[in-house]
């Protein structure tokens, strides 16, 4: 009895061990299976039809997103069409944030202006007599009109503050490129290798159009109208002007480097010196009431003859 114990126990333990050994050598196998596929499926995978593309996206970039461009669009031909250029001009220098057009910008506008007279004459009319409640009414709809003019102004100032800000060494490592042997193009690219903002992005602009058959001179005047920053459109002038020359160029990237370096610690001591002046509109009104109401305060019962 013990001894048939004794083989049924070892049987079970060995099935049991064969079972694993099993378990473990399939899955290793399904796994390679599944690799080798998934590598021939992206070699021999059809290229996707445009209708299957655009269903992988999601319902926001295929329904609500176009839906929401078309309804700003048609609201911007509705809209007065007065300083369209002016205003392409400053979405340029905002660096076109989600892609809006003029027209689009102009519709927005119109239907946040629509929007918010809707609403302030639905709560004011309800609550105040008729001529408050037309003032307030006008006021929020001027609002409406306003905000994305404000709102457009604020990107354009965040915009040229970060492009002033990565000049300077971006300018170094374009400097360091050429006198290492680089052409001013491989140059830029090494630039937009290293770091991923604003002035980085304009310089990808300039060599994806001086590969697209543009001479480098438009390439670079376009990105100062761009940027409509003064230093940028100082550093395209001297590279323009290096080239039609024929100057080291790696004599006239030190110089710039070296300038716009200066003009930035003159900026910040400009910033330096405005802050005694800037600091006076908290101390009158916050700091100066509290320190008269500590020093004045115990003196004005005895002033006005009340005993304490």
């Amino acid at each position: 009895m013990d001894q048939n114990m004794i083989f049924i126990l070892g049987g079970g333990i060995v099935l049991v061990l064969v079972a694993v050994v099993a378990f473990v050598l399939i899955s290793q196998s399904q796994k390679k299976s599944k690799a080798i596929s998934e590598r021939l499926g992206e070699v021999t995978q059809p290229t996707l039809s445009l209708e299957e593309m655009e269903l992988q996206q999601s319902f926001l970039d295929r329904v609500i997103f176009p839906l929401w461009r078309t309804a700003l669009a048609a609201l911007g031909k509705m809209s007065p069409k007065n300083s369209s250029e002016k205003l392409r001009l400053q979405l340029q220098a905002a660096g076109n944030p989600g892609g809006i057009t003029p027209t689009m910008f102009s519709g927005l506008r119109t239907g946040l202006a629509i929007l918010l007279f809707v609403i302030f004459g639905f709560v004011t009319f309800m609550s105040m007599d008729t001529a408050s409640a037309m003032m307030y009414t006008a006021i929020g709809a001027g609002l409406g009109y306003l905000l994305p003019g404000m709102w457009l102004g604020q990107q354009i100032k965040k915009r040229k503050h970060n492009i002033l800000r990565s000049l300077p060494d971006s300018l170094d490592l374009l400097t360091i490129s050429v006198e290492a042997g680089l052409g001013f193009d491989l140059a830029m690219q090494r630039v937009t290798d290293k770091w991923d903002n604003e002035l980085s992005q304009e310089f990808q602009r300039v060599i994806s159009d001086v590969r697209l058959g543009r001479s480098r001179r438009e390439a670079m005047r376009d990105m100062a109208d761009r940027t409509d920053v003064e230093d940028v459109q100082t550093f395209v002038g001297a590279i323009i002007q290096a080239e039609q020359l024929g100057v080291s160029m790696s004599k006239i990237l030190r110089l710039q480097s070296d300038q716009l370096r200066v003009r930035r610690r003159q900026r910040a001591e400009e910033q330096a010196q405005k802050a005694p002046v800037l600091m006076l509109i908290p101390m009158v009104f916050l700091i100066f009431p509290s320190i008269f109401v500590i020093i004045l305060g115990p003196a004005i019962p005895k002033l006005m003859g009340v005993n304490v």
